[in-house]
């Protein structure tokens, strides 16, 4: 696996850009724009200042990685199809016509549905193309596709998670052959207009992108952000914290709340709806979007960015308009820790669920065998999290295939196997290794 330097937390320029796009949301919102679900045109002019530099061509700032390499770094919806399009096309003429047979798949085949997991690839098969077996030339174009793809931040937390499994690969005391090994599919042909997907993952990670030019929109639901360890320092040296910008908004929105909304916050029921499971999404217990202010909303919402926010400014606003459209609905649920500090205690967990979103973030009470000395391998240190949209579930694929598989599998609806996934955090009535 390519070792590519990894930014350790979200600077603050990226931030700025992502709450510029929650606003730009609540502009989406209070125009009526998506109240129905709709994409936004990125050529209409009643849009907000983030979606008004918006045009149907390619517009992009082009940035330079650690490696070298020229990255994009889309602002609309349209540049980054466009940026993702031509850099999948240019990844499979690198390949050769088995190859490209083995990567692709029809838009609407089930396999979609059930080859992405939490659990390793040795458990639940990925579909497409496995990176160990592709040459560096090939490995370069495949990660140039999530390039064009994700934004800056999106795209150094996906290299901190590849990462950390290759640290685990080469420090820890696991046999887990599936360490390292990352898949890349797709579903339907790259395209500027119709509808084409990409998976991506590994044990890790899974994500689901779904690219529709012809509706100017972007989803990432579902996908599967992991994280193991918490903290490791890579080949250069230098300190990687892929999860920092996630648990520095997670304890922000925490710390916005008063002691009684917190107590409301932590009496809830957390959930998880794992990738195999056919879920209600049940909203349970917990604090409603409607007992928080504007300003906690916001935090909320920046929150859920981590999850819904993944690719260009405009998407983001599209995607954060929709879910605030019925935030008062979507019901917030925390257990563990109260305090962002990673010495003490076993972690944290939270689901957000509601009509247009749903998050479950949970720490692993378990290192599934994968110890380092001295480096935090479980709870804080291994994070399972899970993003799925109710309103548009497994991004307009087939209906979810259910088979004989195990939790986080096909199918699965039960608990993980106990040398993976170690116990479930109180409240929840599941978890998955």
């Amino acid at each position: 696996m390519q070792q590519i330097n990894s930014a350790a937390t979200t600077t603050p320029v990226r931030r700025l850009l992502r709450r510029g796009a929650i606003q730009a949301a609540s502009v989406l919102m209070i125009g009526g724009l998506v109240l129905t679900g709709c994409s936004v045109d990125s050529t209409d002019t009643s849009t907000t200042e983030t979606t008004s530099q918006s045009s149907t061509t390619s517009t992009t700032d082009s940035t330079s990685n650690d490696s070298g390499t020229s990255t994009s770094d889309a602002t609309t919806t349209a540049s980054t199809i466009s940026d993702t399009t031509a850099a999948a096309e240019a990844f499979m003429a690198t390949l050769s016509d088995e190859q490209i047979e083995t990567l692709t798949y029809d838009y609407d085949d089930e396999t979609k549905s059930t080859s992405w997991s939490n659990f390793p690839v040795t458990f639940v098969d990925r579909a497409g193309l496995n990176l160990a077996d592709l040459t560096d030339e090939q490995k370069a174009a495949a990660l140039e596709v999530l390039e064009g793809l994700l934004s800056e931040e999106a795209y150094a937390t996906v290299e901190g998670i590849m990462e950390g499994d290759e640290y685990l690969l080469e420090n820890s005391s696991s046999t887990e052959d599936s360490l390292g090994q990352y898949y890349i599919a797709f579903f339907g042909d790259p395209s500027d207009t119709d509808a084409w997907s990409i998976q991506f993952g590994g044990h890790h990670l899974g994500i689901n992108a779904d690219l529709n030019g012809a509706e100017n929109a972007i989803t990432f639901a579902p996908t599967h952000l992991g994280l193991q360890p918490a903290v490791y320092t890579n080949e250069d040296g230098e300190e990687v914290q892929p999860f920092d910008g996630i648990y520095t908004d997670a304890f922000a929105f925490f710390e916005s709340l008063t002691e009684e909304q917190q107590a409301t916050l932590t009496s809830g029921d957390v959930s998880m709806c794992s990738p195999g499971a056919s879920c209600d999404f049940a909203t349970g217990s917990g604090l409603t979007g409607a007992d928080l202010t504007d300003e906690q909303k916001e935090l909320l919402l920046e929150l859920i960015a981590n999850w819904a926010g993944m690719a260009d400014e405009e998407t983001t606003a599209t995607e954060l308009a929709e879910i605030e459209a019925t935030l008062d609905d979507t019901v917030i649920a925390w257990s563990g820790e109260t305090t962002y500090d990673m010495s003490t205690g076993d972690g944290i967990n939270f689901s957000i669920s509601g009509p247009n979103v749903y998050i479950a973030f949970q720490a692993q009470q378990g290192s599934a065998g994968a110890d380092v000395d001295g480096v935090t391998t479980s709870g804080w240190g291994h994070v399972h999290t899970i993003y799925r949209d109710p309103s548009n579930d497994y991004a307009g694929s087939v209906t979810q295939q259910e088979g004989s598989g195990m939790a986080g599998g096909p199918g699965g609806e039960g608990g993980a196997p106990g040398d993976l996934g170690g116990t479930p955090p109180s409240g929840s009535p599941e978890s998955d290794g």
